[in-house]
Parts: C-alpha cells; sequence; structure tokens
C-alpha cells in the first residue's frame, strides 16, 4: 500500500512524543495538518492507530504493531538515502564532511591542510550542522563523516578520536563567574544550565551541562537552542552556564567580548573525534582517517596540532 509522503515519519513523531501539539512543533507543521494527516493515515490502513485523550495520544495495539513496521521502513529509507548520496560523492571523489560548532579548519588544520595537500584530487566540502538529535547513527546520515566533541557512542558508528582536552565554562561578561581564573566542577554543579532543544541527544546534551559528574540532570533554563549559534545567543544573556571543549570556549570569546571562558580544573576531558557510518564508510572516508590516525600517532604532528590550537586561544 503506497503511503503519502511524510505520513510514516509523522505518525512515528507523534507515537514517540505522545502528543499531537508537541510533535507538530518537531515537525514544524501546524496541529491541525498533523491531525488530518494522521486522520488520513488510519483510514488509508483502515484501523485505528492512536487513542486521543486530554493529555495527549497512546497507540492502540493495532498501532504498537503498526509503529514497529513503519520504524523499520523509515530506517530502510533513510538507509538506501545515504548509500545512494555516499556511493554518488565517492564515483565523483568527494566527501561532505558535518561539523557542530567551530569550523573544522580551525579545530583541526593539521589534519586537513595534510589531507589536502596528500590527496588535492579529492574535493573535500564541509557542512554546518545542528547539534546531534536522535542517536548518533541518524544524526550522521546526511554526510560521510563528521567532526565532532564527544559523540555519543552507537554500535553502528565507528569513531576515531583526534585528541581529548579540558572543558570549559562559557559565561557571559557580567555573570559573577566570569572573573574567575578557573573552577572546580563542584563550585558549578548547583548553577543553573541552559537547556538544549527537546529533539536534541539527551547523552550528548547532558555532557555539556555536566551530567556525567552529577550523576542526573542539571537545573536547566527554558531556552531550546537547536545549534550553536543559536545557544551562543543565549549564552549571552549570562543568566545560566554552559560548558564547551575548552578549545571552542576560547575560540569563541576570543570572538565575542561578551563572553568569557573559565577553564573547568577537575571536569573529565572532551574527545574531538571524526565519526562516521560503519555501513557507509567508503574508501575516500578511510583515507581521511588513516590521515588523522597517522597524524595523531606522529609526535609532530601532536606537537603541530597541538601549536595550531594554541594560537586560536591565543
Amino acid at each position: 500500500m503506497p503511503f503519502r509522503p511524510g505520513q510514516l515519519r509523522y505518525f512515528v513523531t507523534v507515537a514517540e512524543a505522545g502528543q499531537i501539539t508537541r510533535a507538530a512543533k518537531q515537525l514544524h507543521l501546524a496541529q491541525p495538518a498533523l491531525s488530518q494527516a494522521l486522520a488520513q493515515l488510519e483510514a488509508q490502513l483502515g484501523v485505528k492507530l492512536l487513542d486521543r485523550h486530554a493529555r495527549g495520544v497512546t497507540l492502540t495495539s493495532a498501532g504498537e504493531a503498526f509503529l514497529t513496521k513503519a520504524k523499520a521502513v523509515l530506517r530502510a529509507e533513510a538507509d538506501a538515502t545515504a548509500t545512494a548520496r555516499s556511493l554518488a560523492r565517492i564515483t565523483d571523489g568527494a566527501i561532505e564532511l558535518g561539523f557542530v560548532g567551530t569550523p573544522p579548519i580551525v579545530v583541526a588544520p593539521e589534519l586537513f591542510d595534510t589531507f589536502k595537500r596528500d590527496y588535492a584530487q579529492v574535493e573535500l566540502s564541509f557542512r554546518e550542522l545542528r547539534f546531534p538529535t536522535g542517536s548518533t547513527a541518524g544524526w550522521l546520515e546526511s554526510v560521510d563523516v563528521a567532526l565532532c566533541f564527544s559523540p555519543t557512542a552507537h554500535e553502528d558508528v565507528a569513531t576515531q578520536t583526534l585528541w581529548r582536552e579540558p572543558r570549559a565554562l562559557l559565561v557571559g561578561a557580567d555573570h559573577r563567574f566570569a572573573d574567575a581564573e578557573a573552577l572546580d566542577v563542584e563550585d558549578v554543579l548547583d548553577e543553573p544550565f541552559y537547556g538544549h532543544h527537546e529533539t536534541v541527544d539527551p547523552l550528548w546534551a547532558g555532557f555539556w551541562t555536566l551530567d556525567d559528574h552529577r550523576g542526573g540532570p542539571a537545573r536547566l533554563t527554558a531556552d531550546r537552542p537547536v545549534s550553536s549559534l543559536e545557544l551562543i545567543a543565549t549564552i549571552s544573556s549570562g543568566r545560566a552556564l554552559r560548558a564547551f571543549s575548552s578549545s571552542t570556549a576560547r575560540t569563541i570569546a576570543r570572538v565575542l567580548d561578551k563572553l568569557v571562558a573559565v577553564p573547568l580544573r577537575d571536569a573529565a576531558p572532551a574527545a574531538c573525534e571524526l565519526a562516521w557510518s560503519r555501513a557507509h564508510a567508503g574508501p575516500l572516508v578511510q583515507t581521511l582517517v588513516e590521515t588523522a590516525r597517522a597524524i595523531g600517532e606522529s609526535t609532530s604532528g601532536k606537537a603541530r596540532a597541538t601549536e595550531a590550537r594554541a594560537s586560536v586561544r591565543r
């Protein structure tokens, strides 16, 4: 039975959200349009999938069975699309690299300078990504490989650590912590932290609100940024805290004088990693990964990478 574009994704989003209103926001649809699409799907199938009630929606027994199949179809479609895109780029001699926040050429200049020098025939393009949503495997579907600090582990995703570095807080210049030379984690665990949009991977977001040291969720503001630029704009209000990798925090503070980077002395380090789908890793991605591994194993390479990052901080 053919489905209209988006029908299965709409149903899965509503089922997972438990509310049509919340799902409509996630899908960027008007609520009446989403309700109509769901009603059309039920009519098309000839079975009731959802029970509507004052608090939201719950799945019927038929809805629970259909949800499993719908998710499988969406995964298969996404996998086929990702494979087709990856094969097309391999044929064209191109790699699309995604990144969150600071551009890769600033974060890891040694890697990309070396890769461009040794593989000048490969077209390397960059795409800025919003914060990780859903699983890491799903978040990586739109690119060949991504550069990210401390992505959440996933069995279908391989990673290559480039280096590890301390975390730091980024605060507004008028925040009471702005004049601190450094802070201990214990000093800030009870402070409010900026929230993330509900679609953002909670494990990834929790790492940057120090949940790994607190053993539970932070006290969060009502802010819901989905990208680095939205988060930076939010932090400029000076109402709360958010951790970054040390190099990222210092780079942002260097550009924006209204923000200050404050080192966290005893926070577990953040890892700068290349991440890619195990199923879609073509030879060009493997070449980039091997370049990263060779630089990491080279003493002189480590020294050059450290020097490059230090120049950003100054």
